[in-house]
């Protein structure tokens, strides 16, 4: 209440007033609201949740202060471990199922099996819970002890699982392999600390300079460190090429270059991007793009271009605090305008058309496959996940060179169909090869892990495909 009062008034004050008469002012209401507002006002509420973040509403949406609690998370997510349990998990309303679970970890060592369906956590039951519920309470379960109900798959009576949360390493570079012979794919989730040394072990895993070409993913990426961002790009360019540059108060530009020291591949490449890449990763993907060295295949970018410093404060608060905008080695900015902020104005989007409203732009924008309502319907249901765990169990153990056979099919329509679920013979033939695939991925989730799953789906994706046929057109 306090803090709404303070910022209309400030909002209402007409014509440019020096810093002293503005607090005045800031005083005067507070004064006024804590002494006369129907309800005792809350300091902290009024300051930490009203006035500071309406002030700095105003500027960005990206200037953000941290009370004492978040300013600890904002510590800890810039750790290259999390505190967790070491399993993935399918999640569905009302429904968490396990794929896999790592060596070592806490849920390896409890006995958490791919298949298992948890259906309680500290004896709330998830039947009830939403998709965002779910994922608030799995992310709340991993900062201490739980005590799981889980559901093996051919078991009548539930077992109960009782785990403690430890640091669990955090791979950025989680995903690399061959999409045929010559030509890699390597994902890039973050950039960290090991970045760099990660996707160079993982090239060289795939033929190092004697590839032909390599799919870059940057999807999803939502950036991170800004010196791993550049050992990335120094790996494919020259040290001291313009990576980007820096734009604040003044006019002047400070140039971003490629650090020297790294190794450079020359083969052909291809970086993926959509509109959940954003700061780092949309640094690399156009630096690449200015410099000619790769072509940019996906959707237009997130656009986070915004240089920012984050600062310590009293009482075990911080304040991350945009100060200057990034621009790609042509002048473009990377930062869209936003309206209602200082950002609604910003200029520098040039560039041969690209970049207009700021992100970057694909060289081939491909879009992913939209959903049909028979896949929808397939995946609410959970029906890949608990016929797989089926097929698993009659079948095992699965061959590495298994593949989804016609009676297998045959045998899913059977089991949909007794689950209420009977697509038309038209739909069933249209999403046929679909339908097999993911099949596929979903036996490999549970027996051979999710990487293996992850590959059967990265080979069918048209984003993939495309940056390939890309590849092969550009290769020696």
């Amino acid at each position: 209440m306090a803090a709404s009062i303070v910022l209309l008034a400030l909002l209402a004050s007409e014509g440019p007033l020096g810093l002293e008469p503005l607090l005045k002012r800031f005083i005067d209401v507070f004064t006024a609201a804590t002494e006369n507002a129907a309800e005792e006002v809350d300091l902290n509420q009024a300051f930490y949740y009203g006035a500071i973040p309406g002030m700095l509403s105003r500027l960005d949406p990206h200037s953000v202060f941290f009370d004492p609690g978040q300013f600890r998370q904002l510590q800890e997510l810039q750790r290259a471990t999390r505190k967790g349990f070491g399993s993935v998990v399918s999640v569905l309303p009302g429904r968490v199922i396990v794929l896999q679970t790592l060596p070592g970890t806490p849920s390896a060592r409890s006995g958490l099996e791919p298949g298992d369906e948890i259906l309680a956590i500290n004896g709330i039951r998830l039947a009830f819970l939403d998709i965002d519920q779910l994922i608030a309470l799995l992310g709340e379960s991993r900062q201490r002890p739980v005590r799981l109900d889980v559901r093996k798959p051919g078991a009548s009576r539930l077992v109960e699982i009782a785990m403690t949360p430890q640091d669990v390493a955090a791979a950025s570079v989680d995903l690399a392999f061959l999409l045929e012979d010559g030509f890699g794919y390597a994902r890039v989730k973050s950039f960290e600390a090991e970045t760099a040394k990660q996707l160079r072990e993982a090239i060289e895993r795939l033929g190092g300079a004697g590839l032909r070409g390599l799919v870059l993913d940057l999807r999803d990426n939502p950036g991170g460190l800004m010196t791993a961002a550049l050992e990335i790009a120094a790996m494919f360019l020259p040290a001291g090429t313009t990576l980007a540059s820096v734009r604040g108060r003044g006019e002047e530009r400070e140039q971003i270059r490629a650090p020297e020291g790294f190794e450079r591949y020359r083969f052909p490449l291809v970086v993926l991007v959509n509109d959940r890449s954003a700061s780092g990763s949309e640094i690399v993907a156009g630096a690449f793009q200015d410099q000619g060295r790769a072509k940019v295949v996906g959707t237009p970018t997130f656009g986070k271009g915004l240089v920012q410093s984050v600062y310590p404060l009293s009482a075990g608060t911080g304040l991350a605090l945009t100060t200057a905008y990034y621009f790609t080695p042509k002048g473009r900015s990377i930062q869209k305008p936003l309206r209602g902020t200082q950002l609604a104005g910003l200029e520098g989007n040039g560039g041969a058309g690209r970049a207009a409203s700021g992100g970057i732009q694909p060289d081939f924008f491909v879009a992913p496959e939209p959903p049909t309502r028979l896949r929808m319907v397939l995946e609410a249901t959970a029906s890949f996940t608990s016929f797989a765990t089926e097929t698993i169990r009659k079948h095992a153990p699965i061959p590495a060179d298994f593949e989804v056979s016609a009676a297998l099919l045959d045998e899913f329509q059977t089991y949909l169909a007794q689950r209420g679920i009977q697509p038309g013979v038209a739909e069933w033939s249209l999403e046929r090869e679909w339908i097999r695939s993911r099949l596929k991925q979903e036996i490999f989730n549970q027996a051979f892990g999710v990487e293996k799953g992850d590959e059967v789906e990265i080979r069918r994706d048209p984003q993939v495909r495309r940056a390939l046929e890309v590849l092969r057109e550009s290769a020696p």
